[in-house]
């Protein structure tokens, strides 16, 4: 497989890891948080905790905690896309599969703060709500 990185230089390839990590981060936030994958995200919880060997316990966690699994998903794109940075040998994938891990978890700390501001107005909303309830009885 030819890598796209060969034919690239640096701002290109800069420009294609903040591309490429903001699927990684809606992947893993996806399977790790959202309420479509609780049945099997539980599951993996349940086997985390109950596995006899240390290997199936960090296994299963990997599927529960979005930062771990952003590296299978990670993964998977350096494989679709063969996507290298800085070097064109395999060392490019080492280097490139870190980057990609560290900007999805970059993207995935914003959409958590932003998520919690969200919930906190919300909640503010609400009770402003009762109280100018309550002011009308």
């Amino acid at each position: 497989m030819n890598s796209i990185s060969l034919y690239m230089n640096l701002s290109t390839q800069i420009i294609w890891l903040f591309v490429l990590a903001l699927p990684i981060a809606c992947v893993a936030w996806t399977v790790t948080h959202e309420e479509v994958f609780r049945e099997p995200r539980e599951y993996c919880k349940e086997k985390s905790k109950r596995c006899k060997t240390l290997l199936q316990r960090k296994f299963f966690y990997l599927f529960t905690c979005e930062y771990c699994f952003s590296h299978y998903v990670t993964i998977v794109f350096l494989v679709l896309t063969g996507y290298k940075l800085l070097l064109v040998d395999w060392r490019g994938y080492i280097i490139a599969g870190f980057a990609l891990v560290w900007m999805a978890n970059g993207y995935m700390s914003l959409f958590a703060w932003l998520r919690q501001g969200i919930v906190k107005e919300k909640t503010e909303i609400v009770k402003l709500q009762k109280e100018a309830e309550e002011k009308l009885l």
